[in-house]
């Protein structure tokens, strides 16, 4: 981390309390929960909103993994991709679903639904400024509402802001997080080497 953070045995109040949430999960608080304390004020925020907003996601976790793990390609975010791709193998059944996705997932088998979601959160990583009325309507067309559609926004953007946070503080992803396989590390490895 290239930044000074509150360490375990300083956190109090809040950040303590969030710590030792995430200990509870994981068995260790990750690099992308304390790089937030350099501001001590601004991680119980952040962890609201972040729980707030994967809590009440119409289009459930399965589909924020799959936004999530479109965006960081195009970030690009090492620290999210590996995250969400360890979720993602569990979704899907398989690394090679998740491989195939992430390397095309307009020919991956996923559903239409899927695909246009997947297409819309890839411009809001890319250039939002180019979507256009025609994108919602095309959204529309496969059934989302705009509930939704709003979901996949906030989303992908969110995971932009998150995601260049973490890089430009230093926050790296834990081990805890990478495969065996060399082969699916490197192709979660799309920005920061680990």
């Amino acid at each position: 981390m290239f930044i000074q953070t509150i360490d375990d045995a300083a956190a109090t109040g809040e950040i303590a309390r969030i710590y030792a949430e995430e200990k509870a999960a994981l068995g260790f608080v990750m690099e992308g929960t304390r790089c937030w304390t350099a501001r001590p004020d601004l991680l119980p925020l952040v962890d609201h909103l972040l729980n707030t907003a994967r809590t009440d996601f119409s289009l459930g976790l399965r589909a924020w993994r799959l936004i999530t793990l479109i965006a960081a390609r195009h970030i690009p975010s090492t620290y999210c991709s590996h995250v969400y791709a360890r979720g993602l193998v569990a979704d899907l059944g398989s690394k090679e679903q998740v491989l195939a996705i992430h390397r095309d997932f307009r020919n991956a088998g996923l559903s239409d639904r899927d695909v246009a979601m997947l297409a819309y959160a890839e411009q809001v990583a890319v250039d939002a400024s180019r979507i256009t009325q025609a994108d919602i309507d095309a959204l529309r067309a496969v059934g989302f509402s705009d509930r939704n559609i709003a979901d996949i926004a906030f989303c992908a953007a969110f995971r932009c802001f998150m995601s260049r946070y973490f890089d430009a503080t230093g926050a790296t992803p834990e081990p805890f997080f990478f495969d065996e396989d060399p082969g699916f590390r490197a192709a979660m490895t799309v920005g920061k080497p680990i």
